[in-house]
């Protein structure tokens, strides 16, 4: 018995040649997820936040928050006294006590971290810009435009800071930002002398020394390869002259150079105690406390920074 078998022919295209199956369009690919890895990682680094480092960027915030907003903290007026209020110990109604004029020493320690935490951010602008520029100039150019801006810095590193911040002042005039000021010249010579180094070093580099032979000007080889690439050590040096520069600020003003009277400056409410320190401790025990505070914290932060590999 025969059995047909069925063969389907194509059917002739009008050249005579059978037509080829229709190809199957890819399917795109399903849009990738956002991951979590990065999240994840930071989570992990702040975990991993050394408890001195945490408490030291929390000392930090709260006085930064003090400065921003110091209504929101201290709702008493730093200036003006109270009767019958005067040399109160510490308590509820005033949580550091009161001087010898019925002030809040609580409302004139917040109100005064605007004077400090001002004076020491612009005094470490101060050292800050001009140090690297001197340090930039010095470090790229060489020769005898290096050995004078480094004699120079030899000079103002010969001089001792308070010293220098005192001449300073006197050519000025008191008051916090020319107290800030002098404090920052002061702290150029330091940052001149790291900047220089570190520009020395990148300068050597292989990719800046390509950036030249590629036909890369002075300025935007210094502005786009060096000094992003030095910056790593000055950041470090800022965040250790911020705490310095409190320090320095409150000890002018200690010493009656800084912000006059009734200004509630931490160093000059320190100075304002110290005639009272045997009957009330409180007038210098409490500002003392928050600058050594503010300090510690500063360094702490700074000695995080110069840990880090560049």
């Amino acid at each position: 018995m025969n059995t047909a078998v069925s063969t389907v022919i194509p059917k002739p295209l009008a050249s005579g040649v059978a037509s080829p199956p229709a190809p199957k369009q890819p399917i795109p690919p399903a849009p990738a997820a956002k991951s979590l890895r990065p999240v994840l990682i930071d989570l992990q680094r702040v975990r991993r936040l050394p408890p001195t480092l945490a408490l030291a960027w929390l000392v930090i915030a709260t006085v930064t928050l003090w400065a921003l907003a110091p209504a929101w903290f201290a709702h008493q007026n730093p200036v003006a006294g109270l009767s019958g209020q005067q040399l109160l110990m510490p308590g509820l109604a005033h949580w550091l006590g009161t001087d010898a004029l019925g002030r809040d020493l609580w409302a004139r320690v917040v109100h005064g971290s605007v004077h400090s935490l001002s004076g020491a951010f612009l005094a470490v602008a101060v050292g800050l810009v001009a140090g690297t520029l001197i340090g930039l100039l010095a470090g790229a150019t060489g020769g005898r435009t290096e050995d004078a801006l480094m004699r120079l810095v030899d000079v103002l590193l010969a001089v001792p800071s308070l010293l220098l911040s005192l001449t300073i002042i006197i050519l000025l005039g008191f008051g916090t930002i020319n107290a800030a000021i002098a404090v920052g010249v002061a702290s150029v010579a330091s940052f001149a002398r790291l900047v220089r180094s570190e520009v020395v070093r990148v300068r050597r580099s292989d990719y800046v020394e390509a950036a030249f032979g590629s036909g890369g000007r002075f300025a935007q080889v210094l502005w786009r390869h060096v000094l992003p690439n030095s910056l790593t050590s000055v950041a470090a040096l800022a965040a250790l002259q911020f705490g310095s520069a409190i320090l320095s600020i409150s000890t002018l003003g200690f010493l009656g150079y800084g912000a006059p009277p009734p200004t509630p400056e931490w160093g000059l409410l320190i100075a304002e105690g110290r005639n009272y320190i045997a009957t009330a401790w409180w007038l210098t025990t409490a500002p003392g406390l928050v600058v050594v505070a503010v300090v510690l914290a500063a360094n702490r932060i700074g000695a995080s920074f110069a840990r880090r590999p560049a």
